[in-house]
């Protein structure tokens, strides 16, 4: 079976998922359960991945509301979506890592080039949300749910074992992110073997937003990592 057609079937099957065991207050974000979402993801992945190529893992931490959580691909929102020529008819979003990925991916090459040799997913394939004390809803990192990781975990590695399975090469996985989202991964990359070694790398967030000005550094630190 091709990558991409693994990929669109792990996430119909995300469509139909949920996580037991979470806070009252925390909801669950599944980008999949929306057709619309499903049809163009769908239809990136036919694009640059209908193949039967190795590639290499890059795991972020898990969709936001307006990156993946939107368009179903992990850190491209509707901005990119569009400029790798998918039509967008919903409401538009934008998100400060999607710009940093696609800025590293011209860099790079070319989005048909980079897809070739990497599949960008997340340690959890689902977001999280919750309301602000203001109202506001608001995004939540699967390793902010402390009374909830027993939930999230047998969740998070049956999705990397599936993922796994579409055909990466596990000589390495790059983790985006160099705190929790690392030890977490680290922690449970020690426990069940599934990758030779994590490499961290700095959060494209956090460069975006605290060293803009570094922000070609950082793409050639991502580059001569990922080249490697």
């Amino acid at each position: 079976m091709t990558f991409d057609k693994q990929i669109i079937n792990f996430y119909k099957s995300l469509a139909h998922k949920t996580i037991n065991g979470l806070a009252k207050s925390v909801t669950v974000m599944n980008p999949y359960q929306d057709s619309y979402v499903l049809e163009v993801s769908s239809a990136f992945y036919n694009k640059y991945f209908n193949d039967t190529y190795i590639r290499k893992l890059i795991l972020g931490i898990n969709p936001g509301k307006s990156g993946a959580g939107v368009t179903g691909v992990p850190f491209t929102d509707t901005k990119n979506l569009q400029e790798c020529g998918f039509k967008w008819s919903k409401e538009e979003s934008y998100e400060p890592s999607s710009k940093f990925i696609y800025n590293l991916i011209s860099k790079y090459d070319s989005p048909k080039r980079f897809y070739r040799d990497f599949f960008i997913s997340n340690v959890c394939p689902l977001g999280f949300t919750k309301q602000s004390d203001k109202g506001r809803t608001v995004n939540i990192n699967y390793y902010d749910l402390i009374e909830s990781l027993t939930a999230t975990t047998p969740f998070i590695l049956e999705s990397l074992q599936t993922q796994i399975g579409f055909g990466i090469d596990i000589s390495k996985v790059f983790c985006l992110g160099t705190t929790e989202n690392y030890w977490y991964l680290k922690k449970l990359n020690d426990e069940h073997h599934l990758f030779g070694e994590v490499v961290p790398l700095t959060h494209p967030r956090y460069i975006i937003q605290y060293k803009k000005k570094e922000e070609e550094r950082y793409i050639d630190m991502y580059l001569e990592a990922l080249t490697s």
